[in-house]
């Protein structure tokens, strides 16, 4: 069984409760729970890490080396940090990055994404589904697909 760390940024820890209207009503815990049903039938196991700062982002990417694959939703930190960009560069695995809301329907500032990158996917939009995409996006990625 593949390994695939999921990392969320600051403020996903608030889904649920924040601003639904664009991040919808699950919350981070409910959409690790879908997350682990589907990984299951593609033969993945995931680990979750989710914090607020930005460098603790970085060392989890460092310090990936027993994952076959990382998906990641660096939240805000997608539009400012050149340091998980270079971080997502180091690692030798892929990296999907994923976002809840259409970043690119909203203020311009969030169409100038960093991260992204330095990743091999980008799934946007599909609300908690974004998550579920990059799932089925990494099995394919593992399989060579």
């Amino acid at each position: 069984m593949k390994r695939i760390l999921v990392i969320n940024g600051p403020n996903l820890n608030l889904l649920g409760t924040r601003e639904k209207a664009i991040y919808g009503e699950k919350t981070l815990e409910e959409i690790e729970c879908k997350m682990k049903e589907i990984a299951e039938n593609l033969h993945l196991s995931l680990e979750f890490f989710q914090t607020n700062y930005e460098g603790a982002i970085v060392e989890k990417i460092q310090h990936s080396s027993k994952f076959s694959g990382i998906i990641i939703n660096p939240g805000a930190y997608a539009h400012t940090s050149i340091a998980i960009l270079d971080a997502m560069r180091s690692v030798k695995i892929p990296v999907i990055e994923v976002h809840i809301s259409n970043i690119f329907s909203r203020e311009s500032f969030r169409s100038n994404i960093i991260t992204g990158r330095g990743a091999a996917g980008f799934i946007a939009g599909l609300g908690y589904k974004s998550y579920i995409a990059a799932l089925y996006a990494m099995s394919l990625v593992l399989e060579g697909k």
